[in-house]
């Protein structure tokens, strides 16, 4: 049901690029990167999944993303999802550049290619479980990062290649994350990275047939001019950007008009939600935005007004979560 949905709405921005349709997705899949502090200070994996269960519940985001033991429990055990408007997806590589945990130093160095899950324990629960059925999920997300480093691109690039190969005979679908270098020491300026990055997807895409490819792409917003040139190059990519760090609760809904107006169709907020004062409230904002009922100051103020109603203490007063912050 949920994966109709998705595929409906893909069509739409596919067949009528102008209209508003917009895909919102959820990254609840923090933990494949942090460890314990991946739910917030003082919340462990019960509320975590409490607060998971409410979102799908209320259907609001169109794809709900968490790792493949959160998918486990409830896709495969609950079945949560099995009549629910809500895609379930899981992050499908963990490659070290999300390695995070505390005191590790992974991430100063390139990325390197890993994928812990198999897409069978994905979709099916297990290696072993029957195939009586049809998966419980059939989506993921694969990451991708280039650092303008010979062997490192090649190593991630041949790491994807096998990747998608497998997940073609498993029938696997798949998005495709490609982030920023994560090394400090690429050979490139700020102001030339959109421009690699751009062009390296639009690379790795061309060796790729219609039944390869990603159903859309996630990548930082670096601004309008960058991203237009990416959607204005092949209609038939549909663009989509990452929340990134948390910040002002204006920033993340400035964040998602901004890349709406020019050309994005999908946003997948991790961090931003799960920091914010109620999650569920600030994904409801987020679908308001993406819907062109609430602009985002007008978001902001609906937003403290309905968690004063709910007696809940906001991390900041109304006028500095009005301001700006960059990530």
């Amino acid at each position: 049901m949920g994966m109709d949905r998705l595929f409906a709405k893909l069509a739409l921005i596919h067949s009528h690029p102008a209209e508003r349709t917009f895909l919102l997705a959820d990254a609840r899949d923090a933990d494949m990167a942090w460890g314990i502090p991946s739910f917030g200070k003082g919340r462990g994996v019960p509320e975590f999944l409490d607060e998971i269960r409410a979102e799908v519940k209320e259907g609001i985001v169109d794809i709900l993303l968490a790792s493949v033991s959160t998918m486990d429990r409830l896709a495969h055990r609950e079945r949560l999802f099995e009549n629910s408007p809500v895609a379930p997806a899981v992050r499908i590589n963990d490659a070290t550049d999300i390695w995070c945990q505390r005191r590790a130093r992974y991430r100063e160095q390139p990325s390197a290619p890993f994928r812990t899950a198999y897409i069978e324990e994905a979709q099916f629960g297990s290696l072993t479980a029957p195939r009586d059925r049809a998966p419980a999920v059939n989506l993921g997300l694969y990451s991708l990062t280039f650092n303008n480093d010979l062997e490192a691109d090649l190593r991630s690039l041949n790491a994807f290649r096998e990747f998608r190969a497998e997940a073609e005979r498993c029938g696997f679908r798949y998005f495709l994350e490609v982030f920023a270098p994560n090394c400090a020491e690429i050979g490139l300026t700020l102001e030339e990275i959109p421009d690699f990055v751009n062009d390296s997807i639009v690379r790795t895409l061309a060796g790729i047939p219609s039944s390869g490819r990603p159903l859309f792409l996630k990548i930082p917003y670096f601004g309008p001019k960058p991203l237009e040139d990416l959607v204005a190059y092949d209609s038939s990519i549909v663009v989509g950007i990452l929340g990134g760090s948390s910040g002002t609760t204006y920033s993340a809904f400035k964040l998602l008009a901004d890349a709406q107006q020019h050309g994005a169709r999908v946003a997948l907020f991790g961090r931003r939600i799960k920091d914010s004062e109620h999650p569920l409230l600030f994904i409801r904002m987020l679908r308001a935005i993406a819907d062109g009922d609430l602009q985002p100051e007008e978001a902001v103020r609906v937003y403290h007004a309905e968690l004063g109603k709910q007696h809940i203490q906001p991390k900041r007063d109304v006028s500095e979560d009005l301001q700006l912050t960059t990530s």
